[in-house]
């Protein structure tokens, strides 16, 4: 998981369950796929599970599963479930007293702010089955085969 960051190793889970929504995933599953550990997902679906994208069930057959229809699910709403800045830089002062420092700090703060806005846009176009559709039809056969990828 170190390579993704939270939204990649979410979609990448998000896309394992909806090939297979009939069966739930648990968290030790999902692990081996994104190369972390359980402990790790489980912190990373809580999110996920508030906002209504995923749903568990504990216990023996227990794990987790979409909660909705991959065509039903935007990358937009994925994104504010996880709570993660898309576009990272720091504009934390380093001098708050800095005029300088400030004017800088609020033109890239405002720049930030619009170009998170129109990539909200953009995602809210694109669905789970969407990028699904992109994998191609040996996805299937493939999760059935867990080959690593």
């Amino acid at each position: 998981m170190k390579r993704n960051g939270k939204l990649s190793a979410s979609l990448h889970a998000l896309l394992h369950m909806a090939e297979r929504p009939e069966r739930p995933m648990t968290s030790e599953e999902i692990a081996s796929w994104l190369n972390t550990n359980p402990v790790v997902v489980r912190r990373m679906v809580a999110g996920l599970r508030d906002a209504g994208i995923l749903s568990s069930a504990r216990g023996h057959g227990g794990g987790w599963t979409l909660a909705r229809p991959a065509e039903t699910i935007t990358l937009a709403e994925v994104t504010a479930a996880l709570n993660e800045r898309l576009i990272a830089f720091s504009t934390e002062p380093e001098n708050p007293r800095c005029l300088v420092e400030r004017a800088v700090n609020d033109a890239l703060d405002g720049v930030r702010d619009e170009i998170e806005h129109l990539l909200s846009q953009r995602l809210a176009q694109v669905t789970l089955a969407d990028i699904a559709a992109q994998c191609g039809p040996g996805v299937a056969a493939h999760l059935e085969n867990r080959h690593a990828h």
